[in-house]
């Protein structure tokens, strides 16, 4: 190898869709990459601050969509970084939040790889905040969880039952195929209706929202015909909701006003 810099890996948070939510560092390290891989959630406008001599390679992976495994993604990291430098590996969202940033820094540390980590505004609470959501509230939320729908397995995670169980609030990732699931088991723990939504697209102009209760929530989504990538909200603060050019069927007669009158005594 002839390089005259180490073989390096960073891992680099994309954000939740909309480009300017790139961090500058972030932005700084894209224009500095040899190698830039990316993922089918990482705005493409991003590698607008590559190099023009930079290799790009998309390997996302997505519902649907053929797609790199893990092993495969892991290996090109090791190759790219031996035959060419600095890769970066851009990833949507926070690459720690479900995303395998650090499994894929340790299988790039073993082979003698520097890795570094850039981290990416979360989906988790952007998408909601983008559409008037917040994931605490003073008097309606005083902590939020962030859990994935299902197992490595595909088993319905643990964590939904657990989510069920209590009132803070929920966001789910990758949940949208478990949706009847996920509702029926919150049914099933007296919450059928906790306002719920689901925002697909967050930060970006073609964003969607759906709101209801959770038993309504399935018919609802089904009938707006969303799609992913969207996220999950379940809890109270989903009241807070503002209405996108896209939203769809906002919980009937709960305006902010009366929300916040209900809150006053207890905030």
């Amino acid at each position: 190898m002839s390089l005259s810099k180490a073989p390096r890996l960073t891992v680099l948070g994309a954000g939740p869709g909309d480009p300017e939510l790139l961090t500058l560092k972030g932005a700084r390290v894209l224009g500095e990459a040899d190698v830039i891989l990316y993922d089918a959630l990482a705005n493409n406008d991003l590698l607008a601050h590559a190099r023009p001599d930079a290799v790009t390679v998309f390997v996302g992976k997505r519902r649907g969509l053929r797609s790199h495994s893990q092993d495969e993604i892991n290996a090109l990291i090791v190759d790219y970084a031996r035959q060419y430098g600095h890769v970066v590996r851009l990833k949507g969202g926070d690459p720690f939040v479900f995303g395998r940033g650090r499994e894929e820094m340790l299988y790039a540390e073993e082979h003698g790889l520097l890795t570094d980590y850039i981290p990416g505004i979360s989906s988790a609470v952007a998408a909601a905040g983008s559409v008037g959501i917040p994931v605490t509230h003073r008097g309606a939320s005083e902590g939020f969880r962030v859990i994935t729908a299902t197992t490595a397995t595909g088993e319905l995670s643990g964590s939904v039952s657990e989510a069920a169980s209590t009132r803070t609030t929920t966001v789910i990732l990758m949940g949208l195929g478990e949706l009847k699931r996920i509702t029926a088991l919150y049914c099933q723990h007296g919450q059928a209706n906790t306002p719920a939504a689901i925002i697909q697209n967050g930060t970006l102009p073609n964003a969607r929202l759906v709101t209801g209760t959770v038993a309504e929530l399935p018919a609802r989504a089904a009938a707006a015909g969303i799609g992913a990538p969207a996220i999950i909200v379940i809890g109270e603060v989903v009241r807070l909701a503002t209405s996108p050019a896209e939203v769809t069927d906002l919980l009937p007669g709960l305006s902010f006003p009366a929300f916040a009158a209900a809150y006053a005594e207890v905030a």
